[in-house]
């Protein structure tokens, strides 16, 4: 089995490309390395993948000439699709970056995949896309037609058109929503890496909506290991002759939707507490308004992915920041 594996220098991606390597899988990975952060980092990250069974190549997305090319050289069976501009925040400031990767490029890597046969594409959505909803869990059958930024938007975007590939094509989708993923070797804009940054160089730490919000936490190897399983679960066609939408795990196209995330949110107040513990320092806390874009909670219902692979996420908050803090120490000496 030839796999692709986009955001390849990723956060996720790179633990998937390794996960995959461990499997004896054949895998290429793309990205194009841009500077939305560190990119010494996203350099490291593709040292430690380094494997015979593995090719790296620099590509961006969004450039269709060389997605096609990619594509009909290549001949992959399974895409793990994870390249896109990614942060709420970041997408107040520099909107054009999002439509770029995370629509023009998602859609090459859809066209890549209906024109050369490819058996199931799994995509990275987003928790973000549930928005202001009340109802929890956030539920794959829960409405999510109001976005409050722009990323959730394209998030959103990205699901439709996979579900059109599906309808129009019969090309195998599975979105996944990820719940605030975190864990070594993260993102440096994400909370945990920010706050312990700070805390260690003896600054405050910006708490939004007054400490007030509260998180999915999900480690990384339990999001890898869900979409390690989730390969091989291939959505069919429904046999039916209505052809009637049922729900975002049973759909009439070969299309689903599913969350991965620990289904058990954690108070941010309780995060920062673990991470003091961890670092074994107390945090300087400078309590801010609501940010533009952000929501209160997140709690993801993991029912749908435990039923198609057995399998749920169990690393505790505290077993992971710990994991993350060792790593920290240990990369940035």
């Amino acid at each position: 089995m030839k796999y692709l594996v986009t955001g390849a220098a990723g956060f996720i991606g790179s633990a998937v490309v390794e996960k995959l390597i461990a499997a004896g899988m054949q895998v290429v990975g793309i990205d194009n390395i841009n500077d939305y952060y560190d990119t010494a980092l996203k350099k490291s990250r593709l040292q430690r993948i380094e494997h015979s069974n593995f090719c790296f190549i620099k590509l961006d997305i969004s450039d269709e000439r060389s997605v096609t090319s990619l594509f009909d050289r290549e001949k992959f069976d399974i895409v793990i699709h994870l390249a896109a501009q990614a942060g709420v925040r970041y997408s107040l400031e520099n909107p054009m970056a999002y439509a770029q990767a995370n629509l023009v490029g998602h859609l090459n890597v859809l066209e890549g995949c209906r024109k050369n046969n490819v058996k199931h594409l799994l995509y990275a959505s987003s928790s973000s896309i549930y928005g202001l909803s009340k109802e929890v869990p956030f539920s794959t059958e829960n409405n999510v037609d109001h976005p409050i930024s722009l990323y959730a938007a394209t998030k959103k975007s990205n699901e439709l058109m996979a579900h059109t590939y599906s309808h129009l094509y019969k090309l195998p989708t599975t979105g996944m929503r990820f719940f605030t993923v975190y864990g070594p070797w993260g993102r440096p804009d994400m909370a945990l890496f920010k706050f312990t940054q700070k805390i260690i160089q003896g600054e405050k730490i910006d708490i939004y909506n007054n400490g007030d919000l509260s998180r999915d936490f999900t480690y990384i190897d339990d999001v890898v290991e869900s979409i390690f399983l989730l390969t091989d679960k291939i959505p069919s066609e429904l046999n039916s002759s209505s052809k009637e939408h049922t729900s975002m795990i049973k759909s009439a196209p070969p299309y689903r939707v599913l969350n991965i995330g620990n289904g058990s949110p954690v108070k941010l107040m309780d995060f920062i507490s673990s991470l003091e513990s961890a670092l074994g320092i107390k945090a300087n806390a400078n309590f801010m308004p609501m940010q533009a874009g952000d929501v209160v909670e997140t709690w993801a219902n993991v029912s749908d992915l435990y039923s198609l692979t057995g399998y749920r996420p169990k690393t505790t908050v505290n077993q992971g920041i710990q994991s993350f803090v060792s790593w920290y120490k240990d990369f940035y000496k």
